[in-house]
């Protein structure tokens, strides 16, 4: 496949890196001083699950200049989705359909009524990474997951594709029968885990240590399971206790993105994350009143 990356920072770098040492066709759609970074120091993988380098990752500004493209991997941060929509719109008009792992659950709609159903997948990942100083990427988690599906009948044969792609690749990779649900059930544990990291401003293992503190990110995963189940998505008390348990098989110094741009002082995407979820509980007229809390609480940081 032809493989565009539309958002290269440390999740988007490292899978596109992946299926680049798998033998794919990728290229890295991204703006002027990312691609300045890039050119200067290439792409560096430092990975528990192994290192990788690309000493000239191919590098392009403008979505006009890719004459093919079969698969885009979104993976900008929620709040630079717009700005992607034009670039988007062109490599679509190509025949690429559109894998977006952004966090939350609103951008699908968004782009579904920019690039039309057809053009738009499901997808999520579970991933702990971020850019050193020179721009590589710094791979801490055990885990490296991408997870992809169908959202209407006819995307089955590019999920093919991207299966086949992913396989050979050094991340897991999962086609799913229910992405949405398995968006939702993403979606309730980035909730709780940026949310109460970032609040607190420490990692999840501090967290754990007080019960009072994590009681917190408990209540905030039943209140993002009463939004599924209000949006027809049948997220139970066992999708729950399973994202407890992830909560605590996390190490204890691991924390979330958003805690991560926040030590850094960069911009952070609550208003994707809790601020969508307040959206979504309006239109069903419920309350979340943890979410909104916490939410509250990361706001002035933003």
């Amino acid at each position: 496949m032809k493989i565009v990356i539309v958002g290269a920072g440390a999740l988007g770098a490292y899978f596109g890196a992946r299926w680049k040492e798998a033998g794919e066709d990728v290229t890295f759609l991204v703006r002027p001083k990312r691609a300045s970074q890039l050119k200067k120091h290439g792409l560096k993988i430092q990975s528990r699950q192994g290192d990788y380098y690309i000493e000239q990752p191919e590098l392009v500004e403008d979505a006009t200049k890719i004459q093919e493209a079969d698969l885009v991997l979104l993976a900008v941060k929620g709040y630079h989705l717009d700005g992607t929509l034009e670039q988007l719109q062109v490599l679509t008009d190509k025949g690429a359909k559109v894998l977006p792992v952004l966090n939350g659950i609103e951008h699908i709609q968004i782009l579904q009524k920019k690039l039309g159903k057809n053009n738009v997948l499901g997808g999520l990942s579970f991933i702990i990474s971020t850019l050193d100083e020179q721009g590589g990427v710094v791979h801490t988690s055990e885990f490296h997951d991408l997870v992809f599906g169908p959202l209407t009948p006819d995307q089955d044969d590019i999920c093919r594709q991207i299966d086949a792609a992913s396989k050979k690749a050094n991340f897991n990779a999962r086609w799913s029968d229910d992405i949405e649900t398995d968006m939702w059930k993403k979606y309730m544990f980035i909730t709780s885990f940026s949310g109460i990291t970032t609040a607190a401003d420490l990692p999840i293992g501090t967290i754990r240590n007080f019960p009072e503190t994590f009681e917190i990110a408990k209540a905030m995963l039943q209140e993002m399971k009463l939004l599924a189940n209000q949006h027809n998505i049948n997220l139970t008390k066992e999708h729950v206790d399973q994202a407890v348990q992830r909560l605590n098989g996390l190490d204890k110094t691991a924390t979330s993105s958003m805690h991560q741009d926040r030590r850094k002082g960069i911009s952070l995407e609550v208003e994707h994350l809790h601020g969508g979820a307040l959206r979504l509980a309006a239109e069903s007229e419920i309350e979340l009143p943890t979410i909104r809390a916490v939410y509250g609480l990361i706001k002035p940081f933003a």
